[in-house]
């Protein structure tokens, strides 16, 4: 789906409109040219935060792995090494326009390193309760799927009601992941947007 027939399209990576667009269910990504287009499958993604799976193999490597965890001690690094591959639908467009969000305190990540150098993390959008997962990295093995973890019980701490992951993935389904249809993750994203004094950190 495209906004750009009711949206200005200079206006599509303000941060304001940036944020009204995700509240509508809808998602960035930059096509190969680096020209970032707006999304809203029928088909969405989310894990649950009431019943997720936490992969017993997982906790075994997370308690013997030595990471340490982190929470936005440093956005950007974590989002150019997401885009650091061969094929990325993150732009330097994009990126520039996250900086806005960041500034704006609605683009968080969860960082993990190893003695004290960064293995793996993700970054997202939140708006109240929500929380627009974007894309994950791992330098170190099980080091985005620990993030992941760190990232749903700290979302269920805070009080957050959605964690959007857009598409499904064999990676995504070892926690829970399903498919909804675009109606049912409107429903939960309505009672996400609802919940006032909700912060990620």
């Amino acid at each position: 789906m495209s906004f750009r027939d009711e949206i200005n399209p200079d206006e599509l990576l303000k941060p304001q409109i940036m944020l009204f667009l995700y509240t509508k269910g809808a998602f960035p990504m930059a096509n190969d040219s680096g020209e970032v287009h707006w999304y809203m499958p029928e088909i969405r993604t989310i894990i649950p935060l009431d019943d997720y799976n936490f992969p017993r193999s997982l906790r075994k490597v997370m308690k013997e792995s030595g990471f340490e965890y982190r929470y936005d001690l440093n956005q950007l690094e974590i989002i150019r090494a997401c885009a650091d591959r061969d094929r990325t639908w993150i732009s330097d467009q994009l990126i520039d326009a996250y900086k806005s969000l960041i500034d704006s305190d609605n683009l968080h990540s969860v960082e993990v390193y190893k003695d004290k150098k960064l293995a793996g993390g993700l970054y997202g959008i939140t708006y109240r309760g929500a929380f627009f997962g974007e894309s994950m990295f791992s330098y170190i093995s099980q080091s985005s799927k620990a993030a992941l973890i760190k990232l749903i019980q700290h979302l269920n701490k805070r009080g957050f009601v959605l964690l959007d992951v857009q598409f499904i993935t064999n990676h995504l389904k070892m926690f829970g992941a399903r498919e909804i249809s675009l109606d049912k993750f409107n429903s939960i994203l309505q009672k996400a947007l609802s919940k006032t004094g909700v912060t990620f950190q």
